[in-house]
């Protein structure tokens, strides 16, 4: 993986500052780090519904278990 010192770090963020500007700066950055996250979400297969239904399945495990 490249190696990125201070300057050339300085140079991409002042450039990111001219073409966006500071106001849509903190939009963009957010917009990336949703995108992110959903990217991580698709990768991992697992839907908000899947998530739930395990965990119900898992504290009805746990009940029988302490029954």
């Amino acid at each position: 993986m490249p190696h990125f010192s201070l300057p050339e770090i300085l140079l991409v963020l002042a450039i990111l500052l001219l073409i966006f500007g500071a106001s849509r700066l903190p939009e963009a950055g957010r917009a990336l780090g949703e995108g992110i996250r959903n990217f991580k979400k698709a990768l991992s297969g697992d839907t908000e519904e899947e998530k739930k239904a395990k965990e119900v399945k898992g504290e009805e495990i746990d009940k029988t278990k302490s029954s």
